[in-house]
């Protein structure tokens, strides 16, 4: 079973994430932030991960600790159940729609940290959530999961919709890039360099 957990504890928050890739989509989300839950419930649902997070930050100033740090968490675990990466597909990409708005995923488990964001959001706020912070929850995860990683919506007039697509076609590219691959010995780290 590739799974993980991972706490991290500083003045401003103190988080713990436990995963499962193997999983079936099972998750407990406890963010401090609704809106975030529920983009964090589509990593679960629609990559297959398991996923536990509970996360307590210093809300009462805002969400960025919290959202950069569940990013940073959130990834260590990722390297952590993901290991070598032997036997297993590397790369992944997934288009997701909903409704009007489009987006595109691409994922490179290439032990390189680098991330493209393409988004303009329609709005700057989904409730009171800043949606700025997901630029940084995604920046923490690949600096810390070691992956590459390009992000692009498309299309959107709502902003709600632009960021549930987003978070979908990641869950699902993840997915893709974890599985191992049926033509590939499992013994075997899917690089020219032999290692990732």
């Amino acid at each position: 079973m590739r799974t993980a957990e991972v706490r991290r504890d500083t003045a401003e928050t103190q988080i713990k994430v436990a995963l499962n890739l193997d999983g079936t989509g099972q998750r407990s989300l406890d963010s401090g932030l609704p809106f975030l839950d529920h983009m964090l419930d589509q990593i679960a649902r629609h990559g297959l991960i398991d996923l536990e997070i509970v996360a307590k930050g210093d809300l009462e100033i805002d969400a960025h600790h919290t959202v950069e740090d569940l990013g940073i968490t959130l990834g260590q675990a990722f390297a952590k159940a993901i290991g070598d990466k032997r036997g297993i597909c590397r790369y992944g990409h997934a288009y997701v729609p909903l409704d009007e708005a489009l987006s595109r995923v691409v994922v490179d488990l290439s032990g390189r940290p680098g991330l493209e964001f393409g988004v303009t959001w329609k709005r700057g706020m989904v409730g009171q959530f800043d949606l700025d912070l997901i630029h940084e929850f995604f920046q923490g995860f690949v600096n810390h999961a070691q992956v590459t990683l390009h992000i692009d919506n498309l299309k959107g007039e709502n902003a709600h919709h632009q960021c549930e697509t987003i978070f979908k076609a990641f869950a699902r590219a993840l997915r893709m890039a974890v599985t191992p691959d049926p033509r590939l010995a499992q013994d075997v780290i899917p690089s020219t360099k032999g290692t990732l």
